[in-house]
């Protein structure tokens, strides 16, 4: 497999920290993780990284800032669609930094909702889309969700290991890592300036953060790129209604809804997820 690099890299008045397989590869994809608490981008993506790589793409993963190794800004944003526009800022000025023109774009749950508001602000630097698990759309905010963003309301290291087994389906398929990741995930949760930022993106009442991501009917309906939707049947965070109701209003639109399957797509299905999205990115709609 492609070996993985991380930089840093100067985005506006942040620096972002970027992983990054495949530089100097004619097309690019731009991977955007989700929430979470002790998320990143290495979470998200360590499996996605390496594959595009070594399949001829140049592929890159940023910790969103206030997220992981990125900078956890002083003077802390108010509000999920002040949080919005630095990610899409920071984006934006990713791409200016790396001199990459255009780019495919992989958003995974917020990721999708920050990759759908690129497309209606930055339309002529994106190629082809894929949302996986996509926030962005309306939704009744799930009990899993709900704790989730609230993590830190009451922050332990046995209240990280259930949120990991809702990423999964099926518990027997992290069983022999569960311990290690919810380890690992809440060590990185506990970093002072990875709670800070966290705690500043999601306060209650948290419904109003899913409100405040879902964009306007008319702007997904003048989205003209081609858009995959890929979806866990038995989602129990981002339900799959919100890549059916995506699904009425893009207009150049695929879906695959995987069955017996959560919120964790890439990682569960990832041999099957990355062919997936080799076939979309290499095909036109």
């Amino acid at each position: 497999m492609d070996k993985v690099i991380s930089t840093r890299v100067k985005t506006g008045n942040y620096e972002t920290y970027v992983y990054r397989s495949g530089q100097g590869n004619h097309q690019a994809i731009l991977f955007i993780h989700g929430s979470g608490p002790g998320a990143t981008a290495w979470s998200n993506w360590q499996y996605a990284l390496p594959f595009f790589g070594e399949k001829g793409f140049d592929s890159i993963a940023p910790d969103l800032i206030g997220f992981g190794s990125s900078t956890h800004p002083s003077d802390l944003p108010k509000g999920t669609r002040s949080w919005m526009r630095k990610w899409v800022d920071q984006i934006k000025n990713l791409l200016d930094a790396l001199e990459i023109k255009r780019v495919h774009l992989v958003g995974n749950s917020l990721g999708g909702a920050v990759v759908l508001h690129l497309l209606a602000e930055a339309p002529e630097r994106i190629e082809r889309v894929v949302l996986m698990g996509p926030a962005g759309a309306p939704f009744r905010l799930t009990p899993e969700l709900d704790r989730i963003w609230g993590f830190y309301d009451d922050p332990s290291e046995e209240a990280m290991a259930q949120i990991i087994r809702w990423f999964a389906y099926d518990e027997r398929f992290i069983e022999g890592q569960l311990e290690q990741i919810s380890r690992m995930r809440f060590e990185a949760a506990m970093d002072p300036a990875v709670r800070r930022s966290y705690e500043s993106m999601f306060p209650g009442p948290r419904q109003q953060i899913v409100d405040d991501l879902v964009l306007p009917v008319a702007t997904l309906r003048r989205i003209q790129q081609p858009v995959l939707l890929v979806h866990g049947l038995n989602d129990p965070i981002v339900p799959v209604k919100t890549s059916y109701y995506l699904s009425h209003y893009l207009p150049r639109v695929k879906m695959m809804i995987y069955g017996q399957c959560s919120h964790w797509t890439q990682i569960e299905y990832k041999d099957s997820f990355h062919s997936l999205l080799l076939h979309f990115f290499n095909q036109s709609l």
